[in-house]
Order: structure tokens, then sequence, then C-alpha cells
């Protein structure tokens, strides 16, 4: 039986519903993490320790397309929930143009200033070579990829969420088959891990684009629309925690990085890469999660429905709770084997990261209570308290503590970073939860 928004959600219902947009932030995640892989097992650790050091600025520019859907989507909800369809649908087409326009100036603006931006980063020599080489391939991708991260919240609101797993599934395996064939095959080195990138997210780009300016059964088709500066405003205020999570993410792995560099040289940096890798295949099932679930928070929003939403977010509690812990234990056990697929070549460098991971996994434990309250707010058009929990989460808990804790712990204080981080965020993203209860009847 076809889930709707409108439906009343049991745990069952919830988890069909939001399993495809989970599977899809996972397929998602897996662009840096085969890319990782072959070029530090088939090209090397310096041009892997390169691709370390630029990808926190294609974090933050792919962040702008999951900051439009993530945004846009919770207006578009909202819409469809106070029954106006056509009207959801040219605010949807308007945010999809707005979308495209803003990922062409960003592959020009770019593309650019990358070597001024990669120094800055901390590139030089051999590894500025790599990262300039690197970076202005996979920004030929960037107009796509942020469509794709905008589709992402789309599809569900269509109520085609499989769609937007299968195209995120043929992205994906486009991704690693190409990896393979240029790297391994063809011997084409990052260039070729990079174009893999490129064409991998053509495919999850504009696939969707092409099923909704087709007459189709969602509730979601691209067609006609006007301006709508004051939607493109509130889409982006919306969505500024989605964008404020991923540049604080990104600010505090330059941080990390230049401390690594300190601490433990190039292997720090490419040690703190195989843990992003992990937390980033990790942290996709909680924010696939969110996703999923925005859409149904926002409808019911729009609708006036305070006991349903009281439902999802005490349901949602409890699944994150216990997925919490089922990935800690996990990470933490497996953390040898994990390790190895990465950076096995090397017993140095093996040690330390799996010395990492082992501390950097307590993190799982409390990371998606923070990402599902961002995320919980940010679907109810509440992008203030939604930033609020972002902006503390990394840009000052987790700045915080990989600045002062390896004053007195050394190596293990920057690993264990994340983890103060995450505690301390959790009081604020409860307190929110709690101070906000009289307003939206939760």
């Amino acid at each position: 039986m076809r889930i709707q928004l409108s439906d009343h959600f049991t745990y069952g219902r919830l988890l069909r519903f939001t399993f495809p947009p989970i599977i899809m932030m996972v397929f998602t995640s897996i662009y840096s993490v085969v890319d990782g892989f072959f070029i530090s097992n088939y090209v090397g650790k310096v041009p892997f320790a390169a691709l370390n050091l630029v990808m926190p600025l294609f974090i933050i520019l792919g962040s702008v397309g999951f900051m439009l859907g993530s945004g846009g989507n919770a207006i578009v909800a909202r819409t469809l929930g106070e029954g106006d369809r056509e009207k959801a649908n040219r605010y949807f087409s308007f945010v999809v143009l707005a979308c495209m326009g803003l990922g062409l100036l960003v592959f020009l603006v770019g593309y650019a200033s990358l070597s001024h931006i990669a120094r800055f980063l901390g590139a030089s020599g051999e590894i500025l070579e790599y990262a300039v080489l690197y970076g202005r391939i996979v920004l030929c991708g960037m107009p796509f990829f942020m469509l794709q991260n905008l589709f992402q919240s789309f599809c569900i609101t269509a109520e085609r969420p499989k769609l937007g797993l299968a195209f995120t599934v043929a992205s994906g395996l486009s991704n690693m088959l190409l990896d393979a064939l240029f790297v391994v095959v063809f011997h084409w080195g990052l260039a070729g891990a990079a174009w893999a990138t490129v064409i991998s997210e053509i495919v999850g780009g504009l696939g969707p684009v092409f099923y909704f300016l087709r007459p189709n059964a969602s509730l979601l088709r691209l067609g006609r629309t006007h301006w709508y500066g004051r939607v493109l405003v509130q889409s982006c205020f919306n969505g500024s925690s989605e964008l404020m999570s991923n540049i604080a993410a990104s600010i505090v792995s330059v941080l990390y990085n230049w401390q690594l560099l300190s601490y433990a040289g190039p292997d720090g940096v490419a040690a703190y890469g195989v843990l992003m890798y992990i937390s980033f295949f990790f942290s996709a099932m909680f924010i696939g999660y969110a996703v999923g679930v925005s859409p149904i928070i926002g409808f019911h929003y729009g609708a006036g429905n305070k006991k349903e939403l009281r439902n999802l977010l005490h349901r949602s509690l409890l699944l994150i709770g216990l997925s919490g812990i089922g990935m800690w234990a996990l990470s933490s056990l497996s953390a040898p084997l994990l390790c190895r697929f990465f950076v096995g070549y090397d017993e140095g460098l093996y040690r330390m990261t799996v010395g990492a991971l082992r501390i950097h996994s307590f993190s799982f434990l409390l990371g998606g209570f923070n990402i599902f309250t961002s995320s919980f707010f940010t679907a109810l058009n509440n992008g203030g308290v939604s930033a609020l929990v972002s902006f503390l989460r990394t840009l000052v808990f987790e700045t915080g503590s990989v600045e002062l804790l390896p004053l007195a712990l050394g190596l293990n204080g920057i690993w264990a970073a994340t983890v103060i981080a995450e505690s301390a965020a959790l009081t604020v993203s409860l307190l929110c939860l709690w101070w906000q209860r009289p307003r939206y009847g939760y």
C-alpha cells in the first residue's frame, strides 16, 4: 500500500517511508569514500592528503543545493498540507531553477579561485598541484551535484522516495565502476577519480529533472513559474541550518587538518580523512532519516495536526537512540577491518587510525539526536532555532574542542573533540525542544 504524507505513522510505516532516503544518503556519501579508497590504495597517500585538504570546499559548495532542497521543501510540503497543489508546484519549479543558476555561479567562481583557496587550506608544493588538479575537475560537476542534493528532499515530498533512491543508487554505482575503470584499468590517477565523480553527479542530478518535466503521478511537476523572491529568501533561511552545518563542519575540518599537520604531519591528515569517510557513512543514515521524515513533519505542521507531530517526534527520538547505540558498537568493533580497508598498506598509519576511530565512535551515540533536532525545526519552518543548534554544535563546540583539547590531551584530544562537541550540542537540542513545546504543541 502506498504511504502518503497525510497518514498516521507507526514505527513500521515510518521506517518503510524513510528507508529509501536513508539508503539514498548512504550512496551519496559513497562519492568521497570511493574516491578516497582508490586514491589512497592506487595513487598514493600524498594525493590522498591533497583530496582531504580540499574536500571541505566541495562540501560547502554542494550544501547550497541541500540548503535550497531542505528549506524549499519545507515551504512546498507546508503548501501541500494547506491544500494548494498548484502553488506548491510553482514554488517547486522556481527553487529548481534557482539551484541551477546558483550551481553555474559556484562553478565559475570556484574554478577561478581554486588555487588561492587550496593554499589557504594548507596545501603547498606537490599537495597543492594535486589539490588544484582534482578540484578543478570536480567543480565541473558541482551544478549537477547541487541538483542531486536538492532532489533528495523533493522526491520524498512528491511521495516518490524510491525514485530518489533509484537515481542516487545509479549515481553511486556509476562512481564506483568508473573509479575502478579510470584509476585501476586506465591508470588515469587522481584525474580519473575526479572525472568518475563528475560523470556520476551528472547521472544523479539530471535524471530527476527529466522525470519531473514529464507528466507523472507524483505530487510535484516542473512547469511554468514566476519570480518568488520571498520564497527564495525563506528557503535559504529555512535551510540555513543545513548550510551552516556543512560550512561549520568544513571549517572544523580545516582546523583539524591544521592541528594534525602540527601534531602528526601528513599521516595525521590521512588518518582524519579515513575517520571522515567512515563518519560520512554512519552520519548519512541519520541525515537520510531526517530528510525522509521532514516532509511528513512539514505536511502535518501545515495541516495543524499537533497530535501527529507529537507522535512523529517521540517515535523518531526512540529510533535514533537505538540506531546510535548500534552504530557505536559496530564502528568500534569493526575499527581494525575498516581502517585496514583504507590504509592497510602503512602499518604506522593504520595503528594511528584504529585508535582514532575507537575514540571518535562515541560521537555516534549522540550525533543523531542533534541532526534530527535541527532538521525537525527546519521542517517546522523555524530556521532560526534550527540554525542555532547547527551553529553551536559545529562552529562553537567543535571548534573550541579541537583547539583546546589537544593542549591537555595531545593527539588524542583531537580525536575526542567531536565527542565533546556532540555532548554539549545534545544539551542545547533538548533545551530547544522543551523551549518550543508550547508554540508547536508537540
